[in-house]
Order: C-alpha cells, then sequence, then structure tokens
C-alpha cells in the first residue's frame, strides 16, 4: 500500500531536519506536491529546498502557490520574500510585512519562522536575501 501524503511528508521533514541534502529532498516534496496539490506546507517546503540549492526561480512558483493557497502563512511569504530577492523580482516589502504582521499576532509562528531563517543560515552560510529578510523581521 502507498504510503499516504502526510506519512510522505512527516518522513521528508525527518530526513531534512536529520540533515538529508535539499537537492535529494526536492523530488520528493515535488511528489508531495503533485499528490496534494493545496497543501500549502508542502510548497513551501519545496520552496525552501529550492532556495537552498539556488534555484530563485523555481522557488518562486513553489512559494507563489504556497502564499495563494494560505496567504497567511508567514513562513510562505518569508520564502516568497526571499524568493524575489533571489530572481531580482519586485514587490518584496508586502510579503515581508505580512510576514511580520501575522508573526507579531502569533508568537508560535513568530518562533517557527524565526528558527526557519537560523536553520536556512547554518545550511547556506552568508546568503545575502536571507539575511536581509532576517533583518526586516527583527
Amino acid at each position: 500500500m502507498a504510503d499516504t501524503v502526510d506519512v510522505l511528508f512527516d518522513q521528508a521533514i525527518e530526513q531534512y531536519k536529520a540533515g538529508t541534502d535539499p537537492g535529494e529532498l526536492i523530488p520528493v516534496f515535488k511528489e508531495i506536491c503533485d499528490r496534494a496539490p493545496k497543501s500549502s506546507a508542502a510548497w513551501a517546503c519545496l520552496a525552501w529546498l529550492y532556495l537552498l540549492t539556488d534555484k530563485p526561480n523555481a522557488a518562486l512558483k513553489a512559494a507563489q502557490k504556497a502564499v495563494k493557497l494560505n496567504p497567511q502563512d508567514p513562513q510562505g511569504r518569508v520564502n516568497l520574500a526571499v524568493a524575489m530577492l533571489e530572481a531580482g523580482k519586485p514587490g518584496v516589502r508586502e510579503h515581508v510585512e505580512i510576514a511580520s504582521r501575522v508573526m507579531a499576532a502569533v508568537a508560535e509562528l513568530r518562533t517557527e519562522v524565526m528558527d526557519s531563517i537560523a536553520d536556512g543560515l547554518s545550511r547556506k552560510p552568508d546568503w545575502p536575501s536571507l539575511e536581509r529578510v532576517q533583518q526586516w523581521l527583527s
């Protein structure tokens, strides 16, 4: 029997946390997105993996889908802002401001996003776009 999408997602997140190379996880998250196209979390994760592997245009498309599916998810907004910076697209401020408002309202989400940013900077040190977004959110 095939794994459910939720099980696949949880396993992939655990692999990521265990240090699996982001490039190896992209096909897994692509499959999850294909099987659950309305999962904003899956699209946000796929965008993050693309960002970590220097694929800003693919990240931009995935992040746009994540934000379209869940406009109030600050992680999706952060991923979109970073992807826009990496791809040289305008309109970054709006996404950072929305993420900031949601994070101010929900402390748990603020912690999650700031932890995610710290994780990104540990995996990809000296990441100017992410450092900029981190500074804006601080």
